[in-house]
């Protein structure tokens, strides 16, 4: 997905290639971009996340696929996350069960700002994250078989407000959250778990353009709050203020 997200780009180029991890470097409207592919799961990304801020990374977006969980999403909408219930594994080899995992306000409202600007449609809400993606997310597994605990899992997660289940977001928000750097996903609903939907690849792209666009904003408002000398961002900084720039490194995880 790295070539799909950087095609955007009007400078690009590759840096790396390892097993699964591909990166791009590059520039979009301007502003300085990456571009990692990290696989499949909680380990992996935890993999390229460790690696990443070692070498300066300041603010993740993930950009993916999901399954839906609410009747009211239709295939193609991009979900944008504010949460992840932890049934992932790595996350709870950081920190406790207790610690939440949550998206950055910032990464949140740069990923709105965006899908407006596209005019793409958008849900925003919590995600649920599994490291497995048969029994873990409901589905049985060889032979039918699947434990208790995880039968009906969807509707019961439907029940709670929780809009989608895919595998990634609750360990990138715990580790931000840890290594106190900013983070946010936006995912395209390619299935719905409640109405039985599934077309491969749908709202890819627009996840992609939502993802890609949300850089410049928070490009554009990380200069706002430098030259209030202001830590935290405010919408009355955003009405008030509107800047530009280029002083920040900001990956989107693939």
């Amino acid at each position: 997905r790295v070539p799909r997200i950087a095609k955007y780009w009007e400078e690009r180029r590759e840096i790396s290639k390892h097993r699964e991890y591909v990166t791009y470097v590059g520039r979009y409207k301007g502003v300085p971009i990456a571009s990692t592919s990290t696989g499949i799961g909680g380990p992996a990304t935890a993999i390229a996340i460790e690696e990443l801020l070692r070498v300066g990374a300041t603010t993740f977006i993930r950009v993916g696929t999901t399954g839906a969980l609410q009747d009211f999403i239709r295939l193609g909408d991009v979900i944008i996350s504010t949460a992840a219930v932890r049934y992932d594994g790595t996350s709870k080899i950081y920190v406790d069960v207790e610690y939440p995992a949550v998206a950055s306000y910032e990464v949140v409202m740069a990923l709105i700002e965006a899908a407006e600007t596209l005019g793409v449609p958008y849900h925003v809400g919590i995600t649920a994250s599994s490291d497995s993606f048969y029994i873990g997310q409901g589905r049985p597994g060889y032979k039918g078989y699947l434990p208790s605990r995880w039968r009906e899992v969807e509707k019961r997660l439907a029940e709670l407000n929780v809009l989608n289940f895919e595998m990634e977001a609750a360990t990138l928000f715990t580790l931000a959250n840890i290594y106190g750097v900013r983070a946010g996903a936006v995912c395209a609903a390619i299935a719905n778990r409640a109405t039985n939907e599934f077309i491969p690849d749908i709202g890819v792209e627009d996840a992609i353009r939502v993802a890609n666009e949300a850089v410049r904003v928070l490009n554009e408002w990380d200069q706002v709050k430098e030259r209030r000398g202001s830590k935290y961002l405010s919408l009355k900084m955003i009405v008030n203020e509107l800047g530009k720039g280029d002083s920040w490194k900001a990956p989107l995880l693939a």
